[in-house]
């Protein structure tokens, strides 16, 4: 009798204690003006990303035009844009990862953003945007840049962050991002819409290079010196295999790897899949609506991490997110196909990128927390080589479907609405009892050191 009552009280103050410590922590992350205004090194990077990431979707946008006036608007050949870009991005980042690891992160973000200026300065100087194939190759070029800078900037975050810092700090770059998308994808198709491409490419190219003078100010953030060795063939081929062996031995990364891969199963040909929303929903220039279906998707995708963060930091349904983000997303997208294409439409674009933007900015945190620094740069590379593979993959699917008249628009959108809502279920059984295993074992580990 008196052990069960020692029994119950031991169990309850562990549940003080669990609530405890959830609340400690929870306090000690800081708020998102908070962050800004107290990490300079930080402020100064976002806003560096917000330049350079508006004038990235004038370019796109305008990408998505000449291929559609190059081609007399065939589905696969505005997919190709998209597609190319990923099956660039996607074998580089292994290569561009490893760099993260073993040069300096501020050194590699500055070169992506010179090298990326100097691309479109030469595209204008030498009138070269006028055909297709111009189109691919130029998309191909930019997306070099974009994979250089992209796994240097995710290993430097923790650099410069505290790891209370870290999940603010994600959904702050990535709401920064989404605004940036939906400013520069509206701005720009309405811009495109009266002034031409020339000036959108300009404006990209302007962006660049203000973004590069910014980031030339950051310190260096790592790696360490220790990390830094000669490079050979062998010593990347080797660097890279062992990035993936360390994925593939510590199970609570691998499995996260995989989440934004999920999610790209059906967004990626959604990502090109409102280019053709755009061109049939009316609303004004076929770049007008292009741009505020985009701007739709940006203004969600930012939403979801910076208003879900009570959910990201929620000890019950941690272990669950992936799954249930990953399944909303698909949902609302079933809605899309289903419902009267009016302005109805941007708040189902935006609810379900709302839910993928909690999944991204939560995944890529959880990345973050569990690699050792000098993995950083090739676990952030492998995670993209996962999700811009997965999304071009979708792309070209959904893009010869559309060609070949295989499926109606609406019958396509829904088809991806169901696949992710698939894979959102496979993640909730086969993934989310061991991540509920780690984070039990993770809250034993710190009452052990109490």
């Amino acid at each position: 009798m008196i052990g069960e009552k020692v029994r119950d009280l031991c169990v309850g103050i562990e549940g003080c204690r669990i609530k405890v410590t959830t609340l400690r922590r929870d306090m000690s992350r800081p708020s998102y003006i908070g962050l800004l205004r107290e990490n300079r090194t930080f402020r100064k990077l976002f806003f560096a990303n917000e330049i350079s990431f508006i004038g990235d979707w004038f370019t796109v946008i305008a990408l998505f035009l000449i291929a559609g006036e190059s081609s007399n608007n065939s589905p696969l050949a505005i997919a190709g844009v998209l597609a190319t870009r990923s099956f660039t991005f996607a074998p580089l980042e292994p290569f561009t990862g490893m760099l993260a690891d073993k040069y300096s992160r501020k050194s590699l973000m500055l070169i992506s953003n010179i090298f990326s200026f100097l691309i479109l300065i030469s595209v204008l100087s030498l009138e070269l945007l006028d055909n297709l194939f111009s189109v691919y190759l130029i998309s191909i070029t930019l997306v070099i840049g974009r994979a250089i800078f992209d796994p240097a900037q995710t290993a430097y975050l923790p650099n410069i962050c505290t790891e209370e810092e870290l999940l603010t700090a994600n959904a702050i770059i990535s709401g920064g991002w989404s605004a940036a998308m939906g400013i520069g994808a509206g701005i720009g198709g309405l811009a495109i819409s009266e002034f031409g491409v020339d000036l959108a490419l300009w404006i990209d190219s302007i962006t660049f290079l203000f973004a590069a003078l910014i980031i030339y100010t950051l310190p260096e953030g790592g790696p360490k010196k220790s990390n830094k060795k000669e490079i050979s063939i062998r010593i990347i081929f080797k660097e890279i295999l062992d990035g993936w062996k360390y994925i593939r031995y510590n199970s609570p990364i691998r499995r996260v790897v995989g989440a934004k891969g999920m999610w790209a199963s059906g967004g990626g040909a959604q990502v090109f899949l409102i280019v053709l929303i755009g061109m049939e929903v009316g609303f004004g220039e076929i770049a007008a609506g292009i741009g505020i279906l985009y701007m739709a998707r940006g203004f969600g995708s930012g939403f979801g991490p910076l208003a879900g963060k009570s959910i990201m930091t929620n000890t019950r349904l941690r272990p669950y997110i992936p799954g249930i983000a990953i399944s909303i997303s698909g949902i609302f997208y079933i809605a899309v196909g289903i419902v009267e294409w009016n302005f109805i439409l941007l708040l189902l674009i935006f609810i379900s990128h709302a839910s993928s933007g909690i999944n991204w900015v939560y995944s890529t945190t959880l990345l973050q927390e569990r690699t050792e620094d000098e993995w950083r740069g090739r676990v952030s590379g492998s995670d993209n080589l996962v999700i811009t593979l997965t999304m071009g993959i979708s792309t070209i699917i959904a893009g010869l479907i559309m060609e070949y008249e295989l499926l109606e628009l609406r019958e396509t959108i829904g088809l991806t609405g169901i696949i992710q809502i698939l894979v959102g279920f496979l993640w909730l059984i086969f993934s989310s009892s061991n991540e509920k295993k780690y984070f039990d074992s993770k809250e034993k580990i710190y009452f052990g050191n109490q």
